[in-house]
C-alpha cells in the first residue's frame, strides 16, 4: 500500500473498493450493495463512515438509496445527462466569458450584521485585489439547499469554492466529493471532521476562555452557558471546551445544571418567533430555578438578546443584576452595547479568498488556520452582585 493510500480518509478507500466492484460488474444494475452495518462490520468502521461512503456512492450515480430497502446498483448515466461528470469526478463546467478572471463561488448559511457580512466584505475586497469575481448563494443552513448552490455553482463554472458549511451532524455529500477530487476550496468557521480540507476560523476555543476569564475577574462564579445544540459542529464544541477550561484553569467547578443546550431560535429550522418565544421562557425559568447565577455567556449575538429579554420580563438589570456576554456584536449607534468576542472577520474572508487561489496554484496549506478574537466591553458586564433571592 503506498503512503498516500494510507493516508486517505476511510470512507473514502470504502467507496473507492465499492466503486470498482460495481464498474467491475461484480455488482450488477438493481443489485443490493452491502448496508451500513455490514461494510462497517466488513471494515472496522462505524457506520457513519460507511454512511459516507454510500452518500458518496448516491452523489456520484453509482447506486441508489431507498429508504427501509437498502442500496441498489443503478443504471448508468449518459454522458449526455444534463449533470454529466468527467473521469475525475468534477461536474463539467460550462462555458463562460470572464475575459480570464478567476470566479470563484461562496456557500454560506446567511449573514447579518453581527456575523457573515464582514466575511463577504473580506473576500470581495481579496477578489478586486486579485482581479477575481466572488459569486454568492445562501444555504440558510438547509443541507439540501448547500448541496444545490454547490452543485450549481460547480456547473456554473468556478475555478473554487469558499463554504461556511451548514449546521448540523454530517456534512453532506457534494463536500466529500470536492475533497476526494481535490477541487480548490476551503471552509469557513467550521472545521469538519474527517474531511481533509483546509479551513479558517476564530480560535474558539481561546476566545471562549478569554471571554470567561473576563467573568472570573469581575467576581462572577456562577455562569449559566447558552448554546444552540452543538450537532457536531466545531465552533460550538470548541466555545464550550474553552468554557470549561478556563474554568478548570481557575480551579472553578463547572455546573452544567445552569447551561441550557437547546437554544433552537438561533436555527434556520422551524418557526422563528414561536421559537425565540419558547427560548425566552426557557431562559426565565433557569434563572429562576437558579437564583445564584449572575452571569451568561452566550455563544451568539442572538442568544445574548434573548438573555437580555429574559432578563427584563423578570425585572432584572443588565449589568446590576445579571452580566451579559457573547460571540459578535454589530455595530450599535446609540443603542445598548454588549461586551462581546469580535472575531476578525474581515481577515477571515480575505484569507479564506486568497487560499483558494493558491490551492489553485499548486500550494499546500495548513488543515486549518486560527484568527486571534478581540474581547470588547460593553454595557452589559459588571462586577458580581448576588441577586435578591
Amino acid at each position: 500500500m503506498t503512503n498516500d493510500s494510507a493516508s486517505k480518509p476511510m470512507y473514502e478507500k470504502i467507496f473507492e473498493a465499492l466503486r470498482d466492484q460495481i464498474l467491475e460488474r461484480k455488482y450488477e444494475v438493481g443489485d443490493r450493495v452491502p448496508s451500513e452495518k455490514e461494510l462497517g462490520d466488513e471494515h472496522g468502521v462505524s457506520r457513519i463512515t460507511s454512511k459516507k461512503a454510500l452518500e458518496l456512492l448516491a452523489s456520484e450515480g453509482y447506486i441508489v438509496r431507498q429508504p427501509g430497502r437498502g442500496s441498489f446498483v443503478a443504471e448508468p448515466q449518459e454522458k449526455s445527462a444534463a449533470k454529466a461528470t468527467g473521469s475525475s469526478g468534477h461536474v463539467q463546467q460550462v462555458p463562460r466569458n470572464t475575459g480570464g478572471k478567476l470566479l470563484i463561488g461562496l456557500v454560506i448559511t446567511d449573514f447579518a450584521d453581527s456575523y457573515g457580512t464582514g466575511l463577504i466584505y473580506g473576500m470581495e475586497d481579496a477578489s478586486r485585489q486579485n482581479n477575481s469575481y466572488l459569486v454568492l448563494r445562501r444555504s440558510f443552513g438547509n443541507p439540501s439547499l448547500e448541496e444545490e448552490a454547490i452543485q450549481g455553482l460547480l456547473e456554473l463554472g468556478v475555478d473554487g469554492l469558499i463554504i461556511f458549511p451548514a449546521q448540523g451532524e454530517y456534512f453532506n455529500a457534494e463536500i466529500l466529493k470536492l475533497a476526494i477530487t481535490k477541487f480548490p476550496f476551503v471552509l469557513i468557521d467550521r472545521h469538519l471532521k474527517g474531511i481533509s480540507a483546509g479551513s479558517i476560523s476564530t480560535d474558539n476555543a481561546k476566545a471562549a476562555i478569554k471571554g470567561t476569564n473576563y467573568l472570573f475577574e469581575l467576581g462572577h462564579k456562577s455562569i449559566a452557558f447558552l448554546t444552540p445544540p452543538p450537532m457536531d459542529t466545531t465552533a460550538i464544541e470548541e466555545r464550550i471546551e474553552g468554557f470549561i477550561q478556563a474554568h478548570a484553569e481557575n480551579g472553578i467547578m463547572v455546573d452544567r445544571e445552569l447551561w441550557i443546550e437547546d437554544i433552537t431560535s438561533a436555527l434556520p429550522q422551524g418557526n422563528a418567533e414561536e421559537n425565540r418565544i419558547r427560548d425566552i421562557e426557557k431562559i426565565m425559568t433557569r434563572l429562576r430555578q437558579y437564583p445564584q447565577i449572575t452571569a451568561i455567556f452566550t455563544t451568539e449575538y442572538n442568544i445574548a438578546q434573548l438573555a437580555l429579554r429574559a432578563a427584563a420580563e423578570m425585572g432584572l438589570s443588565v449589568p446590576g443584576d445579571i452580566s451579559v456576554i457573547c460571540f459578535d456584536s454589530p455595530e450599535i449607534n446609540g443603542g445598548f452595547p454588549i461586551t462581546h468576542l469580535q472575531q476578525n472577520q474581515v481577515e477571515m474572508g480575505k484569507i479564506a479568498f486568497e487560499n483558494v487561489l493558491k490551492l489553485r496554484a499548486g500550494h499546500t496549506l495548513p488543515t486549518r488556520t486560527l484568527l486571534e478574537a478581540t474581547l470588547i466591553l460593553g454595557d452589559s458586564t459588571g462586577p458580581m452582585k448576588p441577586r435578591v433571592k
